[in-house]
């Protein structure tokens, strides 16, 4: 069965649509993940023991698990303890959790960049850590790591995929249902491949023009 690039062509409208699934989720964990990173951040900048070895913990066990495995707890396991989540939900509760523990480790990193200067003339001042936090050090620390978040971005984008496993129907499944009516699954997976290619090229470009922007406001 050779390969039919009109057959391809014809199911590109579908494949499209669906991926508006992918996108409202990354969008919506994109958010959930920079406030609770924001958080967390802040939270382990005030080396609380106790705290930050639970934090240490967290972050090994996110890092060294794969987030498939992540995503089945929180749709197969968290009912168990009376956490009963739709699809969607689970599967943006595992990415968040995800995509939070690497925002904060790339925070973590950006605030050791950061010029103190800054932060003493604030705390000389007598402005309180809440306001120096927000006012001072946030800004500064996401235009640092800002192409880190934008990968991150594209990342999220693809770990949506994986939620095709747990009926989530965004292009993965989408396209494995075209697959299994049509019998054509080089044509609807390369079709899957093609829509998240043109996503994350698209948020790519979208973070470059955006720091350009940042970088002309700062000249």
């Amino acid at each position: 069965m050779g390969f039919k690039f009109e057959y391809l062509l014809s199911i590109l409208p579908d494949l499209a649509l669906a991926a508006l699934v992918n996108v409202r989720l990354a969008a919506v964990i994109i958010a959930i993940a920079l406030m609770l990173g924001t958080m967390l951040t802040v939270l382990r900048s005030l080396k609380l023991r106790p705290v930050n070895a639970v934090v240490a913990i967290v972050i090994s066990f996110v890092r060294g698990t794969p987030l498939l495995i992540q995503i089945f707890i929180a749709y197969y396991v968290l009912p168990a303890v009376g956490l009963d989540l739709t699809p969607e939900v689970a599967g943006i509760a595992a990415i968040s959790f995800n995509s939070m523990v690497f925002v904060s480790e790339s925070m973590r990193g950006g605030l050791a960049s950061i010029d103190p200067g800054p932060l003493e003339a604030a705390t000389a001042l007598g402005l309180r850590p809440p306001v120096i936090w927000w006012k001072v050090v946030l800004p500064q620390l996401f235009r640092r790591i800002a192409p880190v978040l934008i990968n991150e971005a594209t990342i999220v984008v693809k770990g949506t995929a994986l939620l095709s496993v747990i009926t989530v129907v965004d292009v993965l499944r989408t396209a494995q249902q075209m697959a299994s009516s049509s019998y054509r699954p080089f044509e609807t997976l390369v079709g899957a491949a093609l829509v998240f290619l043109v996503v994350n090229l698209a948020i790519s470009l979208a973070g470059k023009t955006a720091e350009a922007r940042f970088a002309a406001t700062r000249m």
